[in-house]
Parts: structure tokens; sequence; C-alpha cells
């Protein structure tokens, strides 16, 4: 049966459970319990069923197709990774289909999770996310090549920065210019999982720790609006910091505008960095930690294609991030 013509009828016939069961473990699987969630899961792949959105479009591709998951509309940084990927993929008249999702650091159920594995993608990158190891399982039970990009995976091949190397080299250029009482803006993050904004918070805190300087942490949503409001903690306070790293560029915009908004000089009176090196450090002639995104996004497509081809040797490649000066620090 051709996987374009399964209804979300036969899935819900052949997992015993109603069709709004299907359709909620489809777009809502937060409704759904993970034990039903992987029923209906195991009926979608065994039947091959196609979400009704991707049917037509796939009907009318041939093979040579991989899929791309990230946070797009959370994080301008995997449309970077994203264009890398797509330039690549160009050369080698490869089709990829593109899935966004939820933020890691709020989303409880993945979007990853819910997916249906049809048999009409050759292989899956999945940025940004933590594979989970039920989901893990199942994807290599599917036998459908992975690899994981910014994010962690005990099955999967990996492309990666060092993130706590990376809250070092931030880190070690306050330290060198004489800051040793600290603030720090992190994203603040719903599940419990070691994500990147940790590992770099306990990279930065090493190094500021040894001068016996002090890290004064506070969290924010992920918006400059946020950010903005949520540096209160560290600037309205009496022995403020000398200087604020904040856990992205947009972040760190929020520091700069607040502390316009108090009337403080940046960076006679505190300091200002970010991380990422996207168009909002440009802009704000932020000084912050570059990170290679197209890059990235083409070494992970090269990764993929190697295991497409057959290759089960599982790798981790660490990609070079280094330290853009500018007029904050």
């Amino acid at each position: 049966m051709a996987s374009e013509r399964v209804t979300i009828y036969e899935v819900a016939e052949r997992a015993g459970v109603s069709i709004s069961t299907v359709s909620n473990v489809l777009n809502k699987p937060d409704r759904v319990s993970p034990a039903t969630r992987a029923r209906v899961l195991a009926a979608a792949d065994e039947l091959g069923f196609v979400p009704k959105m991707q049917a037509v479009s796939f009907a009318r591709r041939a093979a040579g197709r991989i899929g791309v998951m990230a946070p797009f509309t959370s994080y301008s940084s995997y449309l970077r990774r994203l264009s890398g990927l797509l330039a690549a993929a160009a050369q080698l008249e490869i089709d990829v289909v593109v899935f966004d999702h939820e933020s890691a650091a709020l989303a409880s159920s993945p979007v990853l999770a819910s997916m249906p594995i049809h048999g009409r993608l050759d292989g899956l990158i999945v940025m940004g996310l933590p594979i989970e190891d039920a989901i893990a399982e199942r994807l290599r039970e599917r036998n459908l090549p992975t690899v994981a990009v910014d994010a962690d995976s005990a099955l999967f091949s990996r492309v990666v920065i060092d993130d706590s190397s990376g809250g070092s080299l931030a880190a070690a250029h306050l330290r060198d210019r004489g800051h040793r009482r600290v603030g720090y803006l992190l994203e603040r993050q719903v599940s419990d999982y070691e994500s990147q904004a940790i590992r770099r918070l306990s990279g930065f805190e090493h190094v500021i720790g040894a001068t016996g300087g002090d890290v004064r942490v506070a969290t924010s949503d992920n918006s400059v609006a946020a950010a903005r409001q949520a540096a209160a903690a560290l600037l309205d306070v009496a022995d403020r910091p000398t200087a604020v790293m904040a856990h992205h560029d947009a972040l760190a915009v929020g520091v700069l505008l607040a502390a316009r908004d108090r009337g403080l000089r940046v960076p006679d009176d505190v300091a200002v960095m970010g991380f990422d090196d996207g168009e909002a450090a440009t802009a704000a002639d932020l000084t912050t930690v570059r990170q290679p995104f197209e890059e990235s996004g083409h070494t992970a497509l090269s990764v993929l294609l190697g295991h497409i081809d057959g290759s089960d040797l599982r790798s981790t490649t660490v990609l070079d991030v280094r330290l853009v000066e500018r007029s904050t620090t």
C-alpha cells in the first residue's frame, strides 16, 4: 500500500485507539500517555503513514531526501545552520524536509516524539534537542540514519562545540580585563537536563571562581524584552557586577538596553558579552564568542551521508569557537 494512501483511521484501528487520540499524538503529544503514544507511533511506522500535510509534497518528490528538525522559530542561529546544510544539499541534489520544534529549554514533550517514521526519509538531522533514549531506539529500529547537532546522543553521531570551553573563553576575556564580580544571564529552561546553557555557565564559573571572583546568575526567557527586564536582578543592586555575560547575543542586547535604561556606560560602568556572533552582535558592536553555524550544518550533512552510505562508525565532531572582541568590553 502506498504510504500516502494510509489514513489516520487505519492508524487508529491498528493501534486500538480513537481518531482523536491519533491526532493528539501527532499534534499535541503532551495530552497522550507515553505508552499510548508509543503504540500509535508503532502503528504509524508499520503502516507507513504520512501526515496529510506532508503527503502531497512527498508524493511529488523522488528519493534522496533527508529531514532536518530544529527550533527554527525560537533561535535564528538554527536558520544559519540550515543555510549551510542547504547549500551543500543543493550541490548534491538532495531534497531537505524541514520540521520545526519548540526550544528544548521549554519543551517537555518534543515534537520528535510524535513524528511518524514513514519511510520517505533517507536520514534525519536533529538540531538543538537531546534525543531521548526511547526515541533514539525507535529511530535505530526503523533503520533511519540520524545525526545530532548541538545536542547529546548516546547512539548517534554528533556535531557540536565544546560549550564548557566556550564559557571558559568568555570568562578568561573578562578575567584578563580585571573583572571579578561578574553577572551571568542564563536562559530559563523547564526540562531538567544538562543543556548547552548549563555547560557554558559551568565553564564560565570555573574560570572566574579560580580567581577568587564571584558569578551571580539571573535567568531570563528567550527574548530581548525578557532579558531587558531580567537584567534588573543583576544591575539594581548596590554592588552590581562590573561585567555581565549572557547565554546568547539576543539576551546580551537586552542587558545593553537595561544598562542604558539606568544611565550606565558600557563598558566603563559595566561590560557586556554575548555568545554566537549573529547579526544582533554585529549591530550592537557586541563582544561575543563566535560559533561556526554554517559549517556545523554542512558538516552534519556530510556525516549523515556517510551513514546513509553504510558507515556504522559513530563519531563526534567538535567545531572550534573563537572570541570576537568589540566595543562592549
